[in-house]
């Protein structure tokens, strides 16, 4: 196929020039050919992730569990998420007359794409993560990405649809659908300590009324029910039964999937990622994947770039986690808040058409309780764009003037970084995420985030 041939051309060439070629060369065979995915996804049986957080997270789980378990496959690694990018994913692990090389696809997909891509490939499981509020400008409320999934999982009939039985809005598809639905969620509380949040679902999806909760784990989502017409979290068929520890560098859980138990070890920390491995446990559960080996997994698998990827840097260890909207900021803050060592902060925020061009959310996330971390804050470093405005938030949260520093060159603030004898946490947002982690890329030969 001529479409296939100039994807792949074109996507050769972006890497000889040195950028990621993820989604340009998908546009160019789309217009070649407008039907390309689903000519190329024909005989592929699909997963596909969505949701707002974690999708990357809880995809390259369920891309381990699924190569322990033996299974032929691949996936959109480098977080090509829109119909372009996964069109041209599809294309670069075809033959150049279109057949697709695997017999499975593991595939990301964004929630706002994904109604797109649904229509073009048969899928055997969906993962839904959650649903918060993201980049208004872009996504709309929260009811506009619920509906988008819904009309995605209106085109997977044969579908086993994982959902988050802790997430009352996810938890509100099955309402409109007759698909085998595999619930998931956690029983317990997360964190000692919560960050002081806005929940974007307080009231019930049907009647109006306010939610109580047993329980929170974060956000909106936890043990939720509606006292007037009774909507509540359901029995979740996949749980996490007991957090036993989980410190700076991952997590020790229990997981319960149908009636069998897993001791588990995650080999990332935060709260969130325990919801991403019980997403990814709950997948394995759907496809009837070993439970063993699917806990197994959760140990070894290698996390996507700057979803808390380390960095070990002449000395000194960096961790990068990508931050975008109140919730996910909020839980990065959970992570950080309740640690006990002193450490380096880096914020980068950036307004682009990846970010979202309105950056008021930053208003909405808890930064207080960085100012209220006593000593183990040692500095707080700030580059991005919209490095100003994020100095002006932290002065209104209460952070002293002494310990905030606006870096904007991305080489200066590689160099202030890697000189630090304290831990270093990086916060991007999604374009200055791509933007530093290309220059630790070249500065100090660490693999290019397509790769």
């Amino acid at each position: 196929m001529l479409s296939v041939i100039a994807c792949k051309l074109s996507r050769s060439v972006i890497r000889l020039l040195g950028r990621g070629g993820t989604d340009f060369p998908g546009r160019i065979a789309l217009k070649l050919c407008p039907n390309l995915l689903g000519a190329l996804a024909k005989d592929v049986t699909v997963i596909l992730v969505t949701g707002t957080n974690g999708k990357t997270t809880t995809s390259r789980m369920i891309e381990q569990s699924l190569a322990d378990s033996g299974i032929s496959f691949f996936a959109n690694r480098s977080g090509a998420n829109l119909l372009s990018g996964v069109t041209a994913e599809f294309a670069a692990h075809s033959t150049n007359t279109g057949k697709c090389k695997y017999p499975y696809a593991l595939i990301e997909a964004d929630e706002a794409a994904f109604k797109a891509i649904s229509t073009f490939v048969k899928a055997k499981a969906v993962v839904v993560t959650n649903v918060f509020r993201d980049q208004l400008d872009r996504y709309g409320e929260v009811t506009h990405t619920l509906e988008n999934i819904q009309i995605g999982l209106s085109h997977c009939p044969g579908a086993v649809v994982c959902l988050n039985a802790d997430d009352s809005l996810t938890r509100s598809l099955t309402e409109s659908m007759d698909n085998r639905v595999v619930f998931y969620g956690v029983d317990t509380p997360i964190y000692e300590r919560r960050v002081d949040e806005l929940s974007d679902a307080p009231y019930c999806i049907r009647c109006k009324h306010e939610y109580q909760y047993d329980y929170v784990t974060y956000g909106h989502m936890g043990g939720y029910h509606c006292p007037n017409c009774g909507y509540s979290r359901p029995n979740p068929d996949v749980s996490v039964k007991t957090v036993y520890s989980t410190d700076a560098e991952g997590s020790h859980i229990l997981l319960r999937a149908g009636e069998a138990e897993y001791d588990a070890n995650i080999n990332l920390p935060g709260g969130y990622n325990i919801y991403n491995a019980c997403a990814a446990m709950a997948c394995g559960f759907a496809l009837g994947l070993d439970g063993k080996v699917t806990a197994a997994s959760l140990s070894t698998f290698a996390c996507g770039f700057g979803r808390m990827e380390k960095f070990e840097i002449d000395g000194t260890s960096l961790r990068m986690i990508l931050i975008k909207n109140p919730a996910g900021c909020n839980q990065v803050l959970n992570f950080l808040t309740n640690t006990t060592e002193p450490s380096v902060f880096v914020v980068l925020l950036n307004d682009r058409a990846q970010d979202g061009k309105d950056v008021s959310w930053i208003w909405d996330v808890d930064f207080e309780k960085v100012a209220g971390m006593d000593g183990r804050l040692d500095k707080l470093l700030l580059s991005g764009v919209r490095a100003d405005d994020m100095a002006l938030r932290f002065k209104y949260a209460g952070v002293p003037a002494d310990k905030l520093s606006v870096i904007k060159d991305y080489d200066a603030l590689l160099k202030a970084c890697v000189s630090q004898d304290k831990p270093v946490y990086i916060m991007p947002t999604y374009t200055a995420m791509l933007g530093l982690r290309d220059r630790i890329s070249k500065l100090y030969g660490f693999k290019e985030f397509w790769e």
